[in-house]
């Protein structure tokens, strides 16, 4: 038996050590470089930084932030997130494990360790995209897909992990009934259908003539107040349609062609494929619920609401945590800036931040929070 300050330990190291690749993510990645290669340099004089001057955490405060060779100023950023991650790693650890805040997890070297590495993986994406969001003003997509494959992959092979009943009680990875998991194939053939509409040129992405200087922190687009934002939401809308028409046909066929319906319950429900259709709904989910507060808003007020980048957050994290956890951290989330907004007015000097950190906040907070969230919307919808 492990003991567990031994556990602690290694994790916090690990997550100061995963940390420690995001910040190259967060400096590379907005600015295509590469993340791999060549290795880490100081930005002011190029200097490759040795192994000893790159250990996470350690070596930020024995160089009292500054280039050994240079004495340029290394910012915080580096040491903030380094620690963030760790002390995340560790925080999530202990509430799954040590304090049995969320329950049917199993021990972390029994059944315990693949949820929270599903978890871990979309937890320290979102870290990256806050720390980009806060910094350029945008949120880039391979982040959003790299957690999308992460959750639609861990949520099919769950069940190789998990007993099928575990998964579904205690909602441990997002898991389709035959009525949501059509209703996810149709959305997702109409998904592959807009796509290649949108290749052949048929029809165009919005603000398709816009440039990157541009283009602020979630992916909105400044224009001339003159621009007509209802305009080119109505492209998104035409995007939208071959989705929201194929889970209309495909939940028609269920309901009408004769022996479908059991055929369908008879493959939707194999647990394997039930995992992948669950978190492919919880990513339209997810994106719709964002998706939509933009097109309304943009409608409505006659100017871009919220950004792309943050409907592609909000699908990712849908398809690893489920369709209706993720609704509940998107209504969440406006707490959290309200909270920001306070103390901004508090402090005069402070300025308004992108929305793509309050969801992140939002959807760690329900994830941690699942079983008491799942429990309160059980009362509210099924009591």
């Amino acid at each position: 038996m492990i003991p567990e300050g031994l556990t602690i330990a290694f994790m916090f190291a690990v997550g100061a050590c995963v940390g420690s690749f995001l910040n190259v993510v967060i400096y590379r990645l907005p600015r295509d470089l590469s993340i791999v290669h060549p290795g880490s340099a100081c930005p002011s004089c190029n200097t490759p930084i040795a192994f000893y001057d790159n250990i996470p955490l350690v070596s930020w405060l024995l160089l009292l932030g500054k280039c050994r060779k240079c004495k340029a100023r290394i910012s915080p950023r580096y040491f903030v997130i380094e620690l963030l991650t760790a002390l995340i790693f560790v925080g999530l650890y202990l509430v799954y494990f040590h304090f049995d805040l969320r329950k049917g997890v199993g021990g972390f070297y029994q059944t315990g360790f693949f949820l929270y590495l599903i978890q871990i993986i979309m937890i320290s994406a979102f870290i990256a995209a806050s720390a980009i969001d806060l910094e350029l003003q945008v949120i880039p997509l391979s982040i959003c897909w790299l957690v999308t494959a992460a959750g639609i992959i861990g949520s099919a092979l769950a069940v190789y992990v998990y007993p099928f009943e575990n998964i579904r009680f205690y909602n441990l990875f997002p898991s389709a009934s035959a009525k949501t998991g059509i209703l996810a194939a149709g959305a997702f053939i109409g998904l592959i259908t807009s796509l290649l509409l949108l290749f052949k040129g048929i029809i165009t992405t919005s603000y398709s003539e816009q440039t990157a200087d541009n283009t602020n922190s979630q992916g909105e687009n400044q224009q001339p107040e003159n621009y007509k934002h209802r305009l080119e939401m109505l492209k998104e809308v035409v995007f939208l349609l071959p989705i929201m028409f194929g889970s209309f046909i495909a939940n028609q066929v269920y309901q009408r062609v004769p022996g479908f319906q059991d055929w369908w319950i008879d493959f939707s429900q194999v647990p394997a494929v039930a995992g992948l259709l669950g978190s492919l709904w919880g990513y339209f989910i997810g994106c719709a619920v964002v998706w939509g507060t933009r097109i309304f808003g943009t409608f409505a007020f006659g100017k871009e609401a919220m950004g792309l980048g943050d409907v592609h957050l909000m699908g990712a994290a849908g398809a690893v945590i489920g369709p209706w956890p993720v609704v509940v951290a998107f209504f969440i989330a406006p707490f959290f800036g309200l909270v920001w907004a306070f103390i901004c007015m508090f402090f005069k000097k402070m300025q308004q931040i992108p929305y793509g950190p309050f969801l992140s906040i939002g959807v760690l907070v329900v994830m941690i929070l699942n079983d008491a969230v799942m429990n309160w919307l059980h009362f509210v919808f099924f009591h």
